[in-house]
């Protein structure tokens, strides 16, 4: 089946959805900036039988980007799905108290990020029968009034900025990739996810938004879907 990276690694969404990968025959390989968490996750791995590779990379450095896949492509072999998890923390909080010239290290992770692991594992992911690029994305990106609202409250300006921007990505990426065999998805989560530091009452299992990822790569006919508590 090939490799799957779980870029942005953490305890959600990314290792259900590697481990829901390596059932299907996949070969595991995480990345993160976390040398902990990483550790962490290779042993929880190793603990249900799964052999799992990290690899320490920072997403909002695209030439740390580039050179994590490559060293995953020669030590694991090709590439045939990504995940990509990672975002921005809320470094732009309100942009009216932002210098206009920051504003832009919002789009380090959701975009340069992003398009870079894209660009670098593009060669592989033309090779593969069944290739896949799937982006986990938040509902503080929406275009509605009401996301704009919620924005303003939680003092989270740069979140809603790059979760919009990723979301345009992931369209751009989808028509410009189809023709090649490549399926690009994203699933937006509205609401808290379960096992991660801001769950709350109800959160959403992340073998659910797992379960979701692996049915979109298997039918490809949803570049956007959405998941709720």
């Amino acid at each position: 089946m090939g490799t799957f990276i779980a870029f942005g690694y953490g305890p959600g969404i990314s290792h259900a959805t590697a481990q829901r990968f390596a059932r299907e025959g996949y070969t595991i390989a995480l990345v993160g900036r976390s040398t902990e968490r990483l550790a962490d996750g290779v042993a929880r791995f190793k603990a249900d039988g799964i052999v799992a590779t990290a690899y320490e990379a920072d997403a909002s450095d695209p030439a740390l980007v580039r050179e994590a896949v490559a060293r995953i492509r020669k030590e694991l072999g090709p590439i045939s799905a990504v995940l990509w998890t990672a975002f921005r923390g809320g470094a732009v909080r309100n942009v009216l108290d932002t210098v206009p010239e920051d504003v832009t290290g919002a789009f380090g992770i959701g975009v340069s990020g992003l398009l870079a692991c894209t660009q670098a594992a593009l060669d592989d992911l033309k090779s593969s029968t069944e290739a896949a690029i799937l982006v986990a994305n938040g509902a503080l990106g929406d275009n509605t009034s009401q996301a704009d609202a919620y924005a303003k409250m939680l003092n989270n300006d740069g979140v809603a900025l790059e979760n919009a921007a990723k979301s345009k990505l992931v369209g751009i990426l989808a028509e410009r990739l189809r023709d090649d065999g490549i399926y690009v998805g994203e699933v937006t989560i509205v609401g808290s996810v379960k096992g991660t530091a801001t769950a709350i009452s109800g959160a959403i299992e992340p073998s659910k938004i797992a379960d979701l990822f692996w049915s979109l790569t298997r039918s490809r006919d949803k570049t956007r879907v959405r998941i709720s508590e």
